[in-house]
């Protein structure tokens, strides 16, 4: 005999499942009272759901690009050249999209900061060729 501090029996149990069963099947909201419910997602709330950021999609504007490789990288990765930061970015596990767009950056370019590395990633993306030269380069 299973001892709990089960206040209802198994068979009161899978009747209140049963009763349930309906409810929860249905794909609509269980509560009564609207206020309940959760919110639905606004315009602009960051696209946490769907994935990472790739740059050259709809989603993929510069901030949230900075944004995706600021998670990744942290104050200490710059200045930096694109080698060491796709080093960084693998060894911090980021998304396989991410670190090709640093890939097809320029070598010789050094980014002192997330933000000129986003600048010059979604240039890439746009552009869909190698990114100018670079803010500063590689003294």
């Amino acid at each position: 005999m299973e001892r709990g501090s089960n206040r209802l029996s198994v068979h009161r149990d899978e009747e209140m499942k049963h009763e349930l069963q309906g409810l929860l099947r249905s794909g609509r909201p269980t509560r009564m009272e609207d206020w309940h419910d959760p919110e639905p997602i606004a315009d602009d709330d960051p696209p946490v759901a769907g994935g990472p950021v790739t740059p050259g999609s709809g989603r993929g504007s510069v901030a949230a690009v900075r944004l995706d490789l600021a998670r990744h990288l942290g104050r200490t990765s710059f200045p930096a050249g694109p080698r060491e930061l796709i080093g960084v970015l693998r060894a911090q596990y980021a998304p396989d999209t991410l670190v090709a767009a640093v890939e097809r950056l320029p070598g010789g370019t050094r980014y002192a900061n997330a933000q000129e590395l986003a600048d010059a990633v979604v240039r890439s993306a746009e552009s869909g060729a190698e990114a100018p030269e670079g803010p500063a380069p590689d003294a």
